[in-house]
């Protein structure tokens, strides 16, 4: 991915999406080298970390990263969880926020130069082409080398960029479970 000094850059952090390729990968991302390297390479418009909460929990395992993350420069949005029984009689929740990942994303396009959006889901397939339509280069992390892929083909074709989030990990990442 190449950054300019002069670009305005914004992070879209799809947190389930995430969490799901970097647990393939048996590794945790370092949110703060990371957020400290980009400030360094561009100039950082905004970092979103998007993911659904559970309410009403005592204990809720995404709560300490999300306030965490609140602190320490990242604006997170959260939506709780919505619980559903399934045709075959089975409790499940859902909490997707790709509605959100993308209004904000297009709201932002006018203001930012490069959007970096980490996700592998093919859902944002023509979100990424509608914000380069304005003229915003797009690169998506996400991996390729979990089984099975975490990237849809057709976002990773779409975007201007696809960087392997194995190889971002070299930089920013640790094994899982470790501590910063």
């Amino acid at each position: 991915m190449t950054l300019y000094p002069t670009d305005r850059l914004a992070l879209f952090i799809d947190g389930a999406n995430l969490h799901s390729a970097t647990k393939a990968l048996n590794a945790d991302l370092d949110f703060k080298r990371m957020l400290e390297a980009f400030r360094e390479k561009a100039v950082l418009v905004r970092a979103h970390y998007y993911t659904a909460v559970v309410e009403g929990e005592e204990f809720s395992a995404v709560r300490p990263l999300v306030d965490w993350l609140g602190y320490n420069g990242f604006s997170v949005v959260t939506k709780p969880v919505k619980r559903f029984t399934d045709a075959q009689g089975i409790s499940r929740m859902k909490g997707n926020m790709d509605i959100e990942i993308a209004v904000d994303m297009l709201e932002l396009a006018p203001r930012i130069d490069h959007a970096i959006l980490f996700s592998g889901d093919g859902d944002f397939r023509r979100l990424v082409q509608a914000v380069q339509a304005r003229g915003v280069r797009v690169t998506v992390v996400s991996t390729m080398k979990s089984q099975p892929p975490q990237i849809a083909d057709e976002l990773r074709r779409q975007a201007d960029a696809f960087v392997e989030l194995a190889d971002l990990l070299v930089d920013y990442g640790r094994p899982r479970g470790e501590r910063a």
